[in-house]
This record gives C-alpha cells, sequence and structure tokens, in this order.
C-alpha cells in the first residue's frame, strides 16, 4: 500500500496519521499521537475504523523531549506490514515571506526556515525537527512543507503592512496570519454544507490552545487576527494576544528583564494561564469557582466579541460564523456566550442545538447563520503533499 504520512509535530506531543494513496485522494488508514511528552508520555493509534492499534504509556523520563518522542513514533511505525512510505507531509507555522505555497523541502529551505524560529519559539522548532530526522533517515522520501501562513498570502499589502517605514514591510515585518491549513480545511468544508452561504461573508474562530479569527469572503482569506508572530490577536491558552507594544518596553526598561524572560512571559505564562493564575485550559477554568478563572473567560469572550466587530467590518457585514478547534467545537458554554455578543449582528443561538453539538446552531429567523465544524489540518496537510508528488 502506497502511503503518506502526515506529521504534526509540538511542544509537548507529536500527532502523526497515514493516509493511504487512493487514485488523486488520500484516505485516512492510521491516526495516532504521543502526547505528555517528559510529564506523562502515552502512544496511542487507531485505525480509520476506530480499533485501537497502540496504547502505551512511558515513564516521564524515558520520553522527555520531542527527538525521544520521534523515536518511539518512529519504531512503533516500523512494525506496520504492507505499507510504502511515498512521502511525508509536515505543518510548518511560519513561511515567512518566501513561502506562500507547499514546497519539497531541501537543506537550503530548511535553513530559510530555521530564520524564523524566533518568530514562532512554541511551533517552529518543533515542526522542523522531524523533518531533519526524516531526512537523514530516509533521504529518498520527499518532505513536503504546508505552512500556516500560506492562506492569507494574497491581501492588500494595506492590511498587512504595519505603519512602520516601508523598508521594514519589504524586509518582512508584516502582518502574516496562522492557522491558515485549518481555515482552508474550513472553507472547504462549509462548501460542502452551506453551498449558498460559503461564498459570502463568512467569519471563522479557530479557538484552541491557540486561538485567531480569519474574515473569508468568497472562499479567500480577507482579514484575520493574528499578525507577524502567532502572539497577536485573541487571548489564548499562554499566550496574551493584542497588547500595547509599550508593554514590552515597559518591561525591558523599568522592570529590568532580558529579553529571554519577556519571551518567556509573552509565550508560556500570560494569556488565561496569566490572568487565572492556575490553568490555561479552558475546561478547567469553566469548573472552576475562583473569581480570577471567571475574570479569564469574560477576557475571552469580551475579545473575541470585538475582534468579531472588527471582522465584520473588514467584510462589510456578515453572513455566517463557524466555531472550530478545541474549544469551538467541545465548549458549548463559550459558544454560548460569544454567539450572545453576535446579536447586533443578527445572530440568535438555538441554546438545544448547541447543547447537542449539532453543524447548525443557529435559530430559523438568524440573519447570522452559526455551525460547528471540526478541523481537519492533517487532511489539508496530505492533500497538499499528494498533489505537490504527482506534479513533480
Amino acid at each position: 500500500m502506497d502511503t503518506i504520512l502526515v506529521v504534526n509535530a509540538g511542544s509537548s506531543s507529536l500527532k502523526f496519521q497515514i493516509f493511504e494513496i487512493a487514485g488523486s485522494v488520500p484516505k485516512r488508514f492510521i491516526r495516532g499521537q504521543i502526547d505528555g511528552i517528559g510529564v506523562r508520555p502515552r502512544l496511542t493509534a487507531s485505525a480509520a475504523d476506530g480499533t485501537v492499534l497502540v496504547d502505551r504509556r512511558y515513564a516521564p523520563e524515558a520520553v522527555d523531549h520531542l527527538p525521544a518522542a520521534i523515536a518511539e513514533t518512529r519504531a512503533w511505525l516500523l512494525t506496520l506490514r504492507g505499507i510504502t512510505l511515498r512521502a511525508t507531509g509536515h505543518r510548518v507555522v511560519h513561511g515567512g515571506p518566501d513561502f506562500a505555497t507547499p514546497v519539497l523541502i531541501d537543506h537550503a529551505i530548511l535553513d530559510k526556515l530555521a530564520a524564523f524560529q524566533e518568530l514562532a519559539p512554541l511551533h517552529q522548532p518543533n515542526n522542523l525537527a522531524p523533518i531533519r530526522l526524516a531526512m537523514e533517515i530516509n533521504p529518498d522520501v520527499p518532505q513536503v512543507a504546508c505552512f500556516d501562513t500560506a492562506f492569507h498570502r494574497g491581501h492588500a499589502p494595506h492590511t498587512d503592512c504595519y505603519a512602520l517605514p516601508w523598508d521594514y514591510y519589504e524586509h518582512g515585518v508584516r502582518r502574516y496570519g496562522f492557522h491558515g491549513l485549518s481555515y482552508e480545511y474550513i472553507a472547504e468544508r462549509l462548501a460542502e454544507v452551506a453551498p449558498g452561504i460559503a461564498g459570502g461573508r463568512i467569519i471563522i474562530a479557530h479557538l484552541g490552545s491557540g486561538a485567531s479569527m480569519c474574515a473569508l469572503k468568497d472562499g479567500r482569506s480577507l482579514e484575520t487576527t493574528m499578525g507577524f508572530t502567532a502572539l497577536d490577536g485573541l487571548p489564548m491558552s499562554t499566550r496574551p494576544g493584542q497588547i500595547d507594544p509599550g508593554v514590552v518596553l515597559y518591561l525591558l526598561d523599568h522592570r529590568g528583564m532580558t529579553v529571554k524572560e519577556v519571551t518567556d512571559l509573552l509565550y508560556r505564562a500570560s494569556g488565561l494561564k496569566g490572568l487565572s493564575g492556575t490553568s490555561g485550559d479552558m475546561r478547567d477554568l469553566l469548573a472552576s469557582d475562583d473569581p480570577r478563572a471567571a475574570i479569564a473567560i469574560s477576557h475571552f469572550i469580551h475579545r473575541c466579541a470585538l475582534s468579531s466587530g472588527m471582522l465584520a467590518a473588514a467584510l462589510g457585514g456578515l453572513d455566517a460564523f463557524v466555531f472550530t478547534a478545541g474549544v469551538g467545537e467541545n465548549s458549548p458554554p463559550i459558544r454560548a456566550r460569544i454567539a450572545e455578543r453576535l446579536g447586533w449582528l443578527g445572530a440568535e443561538l438555538d441554546p438545544a442545538a448547541n447543547e447537542a453539538g449539532r453543524t447548525g446552531i443557529s435559530t430559523p429567523q438568524s440573519r447570522v447563520a452559526l455551525y460547528v465544524l471540526p478541523t481537519d489540518e492533517e487532511l489539508m496537510i496530505a492533500r497538499h503533499t499528494l498533489a505537490l508528488i504527482m506534479a513533480s
């Protein structure tokens, strides 16, 4: 069986999927991950029909960093029989100004992508680590990078620039946007679910540990909340979202913090975790009776509402709003509170449909259609990888 391996590597998990190449369409064969790296490592995988193929736990010191997780995952994959790997597709968060489409990776491209590590320190180093290892172990197997920034390329320069001297824009200091693989999938899925609306004015809310929103018109990205890095826009699990740059200057000049300390603060100790003082996990916050947890949730809802207004203004109105990703797909209370703040735009939530997690969660009379659509970044990566190797 000819297959494509899809790898999505993060700071505490390594997700992977195997797709069978069935003509020009990738067909999901195996889905798995190793998570809890360094804390409670666990390797799990299941077949497309749900059959459990492996469920293995490790001592924390046995899988205490990403390279160890890659090694364990590779060892298990090698036990699979009858599978021929034709290519590996990788999620790479930041493509910078040079990469607007998926690319076959060579060492020169890998070096270019490594230059963006400081712009996405939680993601880029982990995205590139499996690529380097794969190129060493299987140099004849094509490695394909699929970029989270690519879907947002093509914005008008006046929307992507910062109000800095133009030379900075030409050297890559601009708004890139992220979560593009998720938005691309939802745009395609919405065309199947609601073809009469899909070409209209849409806001997609990718709400997870990382969170952003995207305004779509005619199925294309028009505007998004994230910018030069994945720190901007909505508050996230451990990242603050939009922040006055003067705060950073104050921390450096008046609090005596180093660049590394500020980096750690903004990427790892802020957001919902920083506000609540306990957790960046929305499930924990919703279950808590701590007033600071309530403040963190209310801040998240408030910023989502403000960003929705901004994106609706960019679109000139709103026809549909789509919830996706971990919080968006699985948290009826958060969906309800955001939908309430969309009432001025004409959105009206169906509480029963929302609690049931149906695809459509708005009332028949709602002027803005509300949807819940699970995202599938790995399928998008598989499609892009297959298309690229078939064309090369």
